[in-house]
C-alpha cells in the first residue's frame, strides 16, 4: 500500500458509510471507521466519533489524510459543528474531503449547503456527492418500508413527480473513486439511477417483486409534515415535506451519467435493488 495514512469514514456503520468502508478495504486502503459507539468494523481501526463531542475529533484525525463526511443526522444547522471540524482536519493534515449532500440542496443552500459552499476553500482536493433519493429508503426499518409492510402503501406529497432514485451501492462506488483516484473530482456531482420513477411506479415495482399489494397514497404537504413530525423534529419534518413538494413540481425529474463516468459501470436499476433488498423482507 503506497499511502501509509488512513481514510476516516464518518458514519462508517451507516447506509453509505459501511459500503464506502467495504469498498476502500477491498482496494487495500487503510480505514478509520468513525461512529458514535466506535463499533468494530472488520478490517478497520474503529474510533469513536461524535459531531457534538469535539473531544472525539483528535484521535479520529490522527494519521488521516482524507475523510468521507456524513453530516450529523437530523440537524438543521450542520455547518455549526462541521466547519470547526473541517478546519481542525485541515490543520491536522487532511488534504481531501468528500461530502455526502443531496441533489435537493445546492452550494450555499440550507443545512449542508453551507458546508458544500465552504469545502473548496478548505481543501485542495474535494468532492460533493449530491445523490437523488436513496433506493434504500424503501428497505429495512425506514418509514417507507414500515408503511409498505404495515399498510401496503407508500405515503408521499410528491404527486406524479418523478425521481432518479439511486442505489447506495452506487453512491459508495463513486465515493471510493472520489477518495482514492489520483486526482479528486473537485466538483459538485449529481448522482442518480438510470431512470426516473414516480412513487406510483415504485409501488408497482415493489408489488410485482414481492407479490404483495402496494399502492402510492398521496398526502398533502401538511399531512406529510405532521406524519414525519411524529418521529423527528418539526423543523426537519417540514424540510422533508417541502422536498416532496419540490418533487411534485419536477425538481428531481432528471438523470445523470456520473456513476458510469466515474466508476466505469452503469448505475443499478430500481427493480434490481428491490429484488435484492426488499423482496427478501416480504
Amino acid at each position: 500500500m503506497d499511502n501509509p495514512n488512513a481514510t476516516l469514514v464518518i458514519g462508517a456503520t451507516g447506509t453509505t458509510g459501511r459500503r464506502v468502508t467495504a469498498g476502500l478495504i477491498a482496494e487495500g486502503h487503510r480505514v478509520k471507521a468513525g461512529s458514535r459507539g466506535a463499533a468494530p468494523v472488520t478490517g478497520t481501526e474503529a474510533v469513536r466519533f461524535d459531531w457534538n463531542e469535539p473531544s472525539t475529533w483528535n484521535e479520529a484525525l490522527d494519521a488521516v489524510d482524507r475523510v468521507y463526511l456524513i453530516p450529523p443526522i437530523g440537524s438543521s444547522d450542520p455547518a455549526a459543528v462541521m466547519l470547526p471540524f473541517l478546519r481542525q482536519a485541515r490543520a491536522a493534515g487532511v488534504h481531501r474531503a468528500v461530502l455526502l449532500s443531496s441533489s435537493a440542496i445546492p452550494a450555499g443552500g440550507p443545512a449542508v449547503g453551507q458546508v458544500h459552499e465552504a469545502l473548496p476553500g478548505l481543501f485542495e482536493q474535494w468532492a460533493v456527492l449530491r445523490p437523488s433519493w436513496f433506493m434504500q429508503n424503501f428497505a429495512a426499518s425506514t418509514p417507507h418500508a414500515r408503511s409498505i409492510r404495515d399498510e401496503g402503501a407508500i405515503m408521499s406529497a410528491s404527486g406524479e413527480g418523478r425521481v432518479g432514485f439511486i442505489d447506495a451501492e452506487d453512491i459508495a462506488a463513486v465515493a471510493v473513486r472520489a477518495l482514492t483516484d489520483e486526482q479528486a473530482p473537485n466538483a459538485d456531482l449529481i448522482l442518480t439511477g438510470p431512470q426516473t420513477l414516480s412513487y406510483a411506479d415504485v409501488a408497482a415495482i415493489i408489488a410485482e417483486a414481492t407479490g404483495r399489494p402496494v399502492v402510492h397514497r398521496q398526502l398533502t404537504f401538511e399531512q406529510l409534515r405532521d406524519r414525519w413530525a411524529a418521529e423527528i423534529p418539526l423543523e426537519f419534518a417540514t424540510m422533508l415535506a417541502g422536498m416532496d413538494r419540490a418533487i411534485a413540481e419536477g425538481a428531481e425529474d432528471r438523470t445523470s451519467d456520473t456513476v458510469e463516468r466515474l466508476t466505469g459501470r452503469p448505475p443499478g436499476t430500481f427493480r434490481t435493488f428491490v429484488e435484492r433488498e426488499v423482496a427478501c423482507d416480504s
